[in-house]
């Protein structure tokens, strides 16, 4: 399993040295924009408007819109400067609670953990005292640039990390529209509702939940594909420029006239001057 992160989680006294590993992945069916004449691949290019030019990455900075059309710029240096020295490499629990107490809605991302050299004994201890107290452990980590919040806690025996938002990246309810107030629900209403929920009712089973349309997207690539209605990407031409093409040929034939013959017709246009 391929390492994302190196660093080391400390409750107390206590110091582990750790991996982080991704924990989910994104098994979509990835599909490509095409030019529908040709086939070819479109191309999503760094380009300035006003300079009408493609960009390098050495041409590009960082800007926050203060205001429409205006800019504070931050240079790379700047931004490194904010980074905690140690931060990178640290993680920090600050408090064990339990974890009924975090709303779903505050989750991110899941990684698993695994402990780096030295450190399985640490991990074991940390693992067994979490499930010893059915806590989890809430702890801040920076990754890719970024302080976040996060939850360490036990799955099957692993720890897992799991980012989650702060409180302000999680809009108020009072935001959303049109959500309606206590309306008048009969009694007989209420109780039908509740019974069918008991019907629905069983044990969580994630295989029992698949993705249908990624699979009905799959078996079309397939039929598609054994059908040999595959198309090919055209290749670029190379470009030719006609005209700057015959200028550098009469350029070259110019220059390789012999002398004599330059002089000669010199001669010739002088001596039609004159009889002018």
């Amino acid at each position: 399993m391929h390492t994302i992160w190196k660093g080391s989680i400390s409750f107390g006294l206590v110091n582990i040295p750790i991996k982080l590993h991704s924990a989910t992945e994104d098994r979509d069916i990835k599909l490509r924009s095409l030019h529908k004449e040709c086939h070819t691949p479109i191309k999503y290019e760094k380009v300035c408007p006003v300079c009408e030019k493609e960009l390098e990455q050495n041409e590009i900075v960082k800007g926050y819109e203060v205001t429409k059309g205006k800019f504070v710029v931050l240079e790379d240096e700047e931004l490194k400067k904010l980074k905690e020295i140690d931060g990178e490499k640290a993680v920090e629990i600050l408090d064990f609670i339990k974890m009924e107490e975090i709303d779903p809605i505050f989750y991110d991302r899941s990684y698993f953990v695994s402990p780096n050299e030295g450190g399985k004994k640490a991990y074991s201890l940390l693992r067994k005292a979490l499930q010893e107290s059915g806590k989890v452990g809430i702890a801040k980590i920076t990754m890719r640039s970024k302080e976040q919040l996060s939850v360490v806690r036990v799955y099957e025996n692993t720890l897992v990390m799991e980012t989650i938002h702060y409180p302000d990246e999680v809009r108020g309810t009072g935001d959303v529209p049109n959500v309606p107030e206590e309306n008048d629900i009969t009694k007989k209403e209420l109780e039908t509702a509740t019974m069918l929920i008991e019907q629905l009712t069983t044990d969580f089973s994630p295989e029992n939940y698949k993705d249908h349309y990624r699979e009905r997207l799959s078996q079309l690539i397939e039929a598609k594909q054994n059908g040999e209605k595959v198309v090919t990407a055209k290749e670029k031409a190379p470009k030719e420029n006609v005209t700057d093409l015959m200028a550098a040929l009469q350029a070259s034939i110019d220059s390789t006239k012999p002398k004599k013959q330059r002089k000669e017709s010199k001669k010739k246009t002088t001596t039609k001057k004159k009889a002018q």
